[in-house]
């Protein structure tokens, strides 16, 4: 029996944080992303509060907002944003 593989999809918003990273920070968002499709729910992952359909990965201060469909294998990026300010939109 193969491991399942993840199809992420990074939703627009999303990828306009990632474009305006730079250097380490966006090659740990990339690899934790990347991580996802393998795992998507790794060590660490937090259901969010209020959310039955929401995840939080941390990445240093930054965190990232995703969704998991299983029946379809795919997972939704949703936001990508500092600490402080990511749980405000949730």
């Amino acid at each position: 029996m193969g491991k399942k593989h993840w199809e992420i999809i990074v939703h627009r918003k999303a990828e306009k944080t990632l474009k305006r990273l730079r250097g380490e920070m966006l090659e740990r968002m990339r690899q934790a992303i990347s991580a996802l499709a393998e795992d998507p729910r790794p060590s660490g992952y937090k259901k969010m509060t209020g959310h039955k359909e929401f995840y939080l990965i941390r990445v240093g201060q930054w965190r990232i907002i995703y969704k998991i469909e299983d029946e379809e294998l795919i997972i939704l990026i949703l936001t990508i944003a500092p600490r402080g300010s990511v749980y405000r939109k949730y």
